[in-house]
Formats: C-alpha cells, sequence, structure tokens
C-alpha cells in the first residue's frame, strides 16, 4: 500500500516552510518539564506566533539521539529542531522531548529501556493535553528510529485520539537492528549480566553503557502488534540506503500491512539519517511530507 501526497501540495508546503531563515521563524520556544515516575522529563515547546489553540505534533527522538536531534552540519541545526521551526511556520505547534535517561532530563543512559521510553511518550501526550497552550483535539506524533518503536508502541496505547503518526526510519524489528548496531556478542553479554552494566562502543565511536533491561526489552515490545491498535492515518518514511534499519522498503512496509487504517509510505534513495551528512535537500523534502501528511488528517 503506497499512496502520496499530489506534488504540487508537497511543494508548496515545503516553499512555505522554507521561506524563512534558520533563527527567524515566526514562533515562540521555551523549556518545559514533567515528571515521570518521579523523575523529569525536559522538553521544547514551539508555539507558533498568532495561532490560537493549534495543533501539534509530538516528536520522539531516536537512540543515543536528544531533543533537538542530529545536527545537519551544512545548516547547523538538528533535525528536529528545524522539524518544529519549519512546522511552526505553518501553524503546527510542537513538542520534543529528551526521554528520561537521555539529554537535558534525568537519570543515566544506562538505564534506558524501551518501555521508560512509552511511558514517557505515553506522559508527554498527558502533559499536551493538560497544557491549555495546544488543542488537545488536534494531535500528533512523529518518531525516528527508535522512537519510531517507541512512537508506534505510544500510537497504540494512548487514550488520547491522535490524527496522525508518522514513523521515520522506524525500528520495526528492533531486536534485529540493535544486533546490527551493537554487535552480537554484545547482545549476549548484555543478556548474560545479572544487573551490571555492559559497556559498548558504537559503529560512529561513541562509547555507552547498558543495562540488561535494555536488551530484554527489545524482545518484549513489538511496535508491529502495537501499531495494529492504531487505525488512524499512518505516515512511514524509510530509506533505501538504510544501512541500520533493513532491508527497505519491507520494513517500513510490515507497520503499514499491520495497519488498519489510511496510509503512506514514503521511500527515497536516503540512509537512516535522510543524507543529512550531504545537506539538507533530503531532510527538507522529508519535514515538507511529513507536515503535508498531517496536516491534511487535522480535524
Amino acid at each position: 500500500m503506497t499512496l502520496r501526497l499530489p506534488l504540487a501540495r508537497l511543494l508548496s508546503f515545503t516553499a512555505i516552510a522554507l521561506a524563512v531563515a534558520p533563527g527567524a521563524a515566526l514562533a515562540a520556544e521555551k523549556t518545559v518539564s514533567f515528571e515521570v515516575g518521579g523523575e523529569k522529563v525536559v522538553g521544547t515547546m514551539n508555539l507558533p506566533d498568532g495561532v490560537e489553540n493549534p495543533p501539534v505534533i509530538l516528536l520522539l527522538h531516536g537512540f543515543t539521539g536528544n531533543r533537538d536531534e542530529l545536527e545537519i552540519p551544512a545548516a547547523k541545526e538538528g533535525v528536529f529542531a528545524r522539524a518544529a521551526r519549519m512546522w511552526a511556520d505553518n501553524g503546527i505547534a510542537s513538542l520534543r522531548i529528551d526521554f528520561r535517561n537521555s539529554g537535558d532530563s534525568d537519570g543515566d543512559f544506562a538505564d534506558t529501556t524501551v518501555a521508560r521510553q512509552v511511558e514517557d511518550g505515553l506522559a508527554a501526550l498527558d502533559f499536551l493535553a493538560a497544557s491549555g497552550e495546544v488543542d488537545d483535539e488536534r494531535m500528533a506524533l512523529v518518531g525516528w528510529s527508535m522512537g519510531g518503536t517507541v512512537g508506534a508502541t505510544v500510537a497504540g496505547r494512548t487514550e488520547h485520539d491522535l490524527d496522525a503518526v508518522a514513523l521515520w526510519a522506524p525500528g520495526s524489528n528492533l531486536a534485529a537492528a540493535m544486533t546490527f548496531v551493537l554487535g552480537p556478542d554484545t547482545m549476549k553479554a548484555g543478556f548474560a549480566s545479572t544487573g551490571a552494566a555492559v559497556k559498548v562502543t558504537l559503529p560512529w565511536g561513541a562509547e555507552i553503557a547498558l543495562k540488561p533491561g535494555f536488551f530484554e526489552q527489545l524482545y518484549l515490545i513489538d511496535p508491529v502488534a502495537e501499531i495494529a491498535e492504531y487505525d488512524e492515518p499512518l505516515f512511514v518514511a524509510v530509506g533505501t540506503k538504510d544501512d541500520v534499519v533493513f532491508p527497505q522498503p519491507a520494513s517500513g512496509q510490515v507497520l503499514l500491512d499491520y495497519h488498519d487504517g489510511e496510509g503512506e509510505l514514503f521511500v527515497r534513495p536516503m540512509d537512516h539519517v535522510f543524507n543529512a551528512f550531504a545537506g539538507t535537500e533530503t531532510v527538507d523534502e522529508l519535514i515538507g511530507a511529513t507536515g503535508a501528511f498531517i496536516s491534511k488528517h487535522l480535524d
């Protein structure tokens, strides 16, 4: 099932979004926080100027990421920060959060689990609905990579009505993807540990530590099963050059196959970070297409 937006609508949305240069967006950003299990979750809320009770998008970052996400070298701007700015230019508010154990939120990264991130995502929707600053009847969600796994699960479990969900390079088989990223020996060590954190050197050189709960949760949450509980519009973006979540587009299509509702599969010759190291062209196309899809389905 592959549905595509009319090209004119996509180009129109993207052109409007790109009309304002970085740093000049007509929107107000502020830092917010709320608690989950007695721990603080920190986020950035972007509210478009002159829009009363705007619709809102919740953004969920990927593994080892943060709420601004990967910085695009050519733009000196994080992918999520850029998306929030561009969507605000079109009258859509957003909240991007640091999961607990990441960024500015409480907790050590070693205690990260998918289940904890799902709790944070659900709580973030509760926070938005109670904030009084956005329209709680026009909410959407965007999740990237592991954040896509979390996003699919949040979409299936939340009591709030989401008008649209967009999953970017989502980990539809997270255990397989993480085995590739971490290596089979690390996975075995994680399961063999009786509680101590396992030290890991990631393919891009970063050094982290992860406790056994992280490894166990990779097998206890299935985003394909979770997304079957969500029946509103679903947008899935995948890249044929993705060497982290693959094969593509099959790994994205499976989420649409088990989703009962309108869907779009957005496929481009892009890597796991949407060719961000080559410039902004593909990133901006993805942000524009996502914004157009969500805007079309806001009640």
